[in-house]
């Protein structure tokens, strides 16, 4: 799946310098972190909706818009899915409450 991730977070960074009127990503850029962040949370939103209906189909489609639009933010702050994959992987073995405690430390 990484690899999924990582050829979009290409696509991205490829679309960065696009025209903002032949590309979504290139708009987004062209208007900022804040309308990316906004959009984000929007699709958060979104996605706890799907949930919370139950319906399985929306709340797949949901997730993979709130990835995409996580991606482009990542990608806005010149970060990308690995980084947040080495993170998640240094977690592997550590339990929530633990890995909550040394946060505080």
């Amino acid at each position: 799946m990484s690899e999924t991730l990582n050829r979009l977070a290409e696509v991205i960074e490829a679309r960065k310098g696009a025209d903002p009127e032949s590309s979504y990503v290139a708009r987004l850029y062209s208007k900022g972190l804040d309308t990316i962040l906004k959009k984000i949370g929007e699709e958060a939103t979104e996605t706890v909706i799907a949930a919370k209906d139950g319906d399985a189909r929306a709340l797949v489609y949901e997730t993979a818009d709130l990835w995409f639009h996580t991606l482009v933010m990542l990608a806005h702050q010149g970060l990308g899915p690995d980084d947040v994959l080495t993170e998640l992987e240094r977690r592997f073995g550590l339990s929530g409450i633990e890995e909550k405690a040394r946060r505080t430390e």
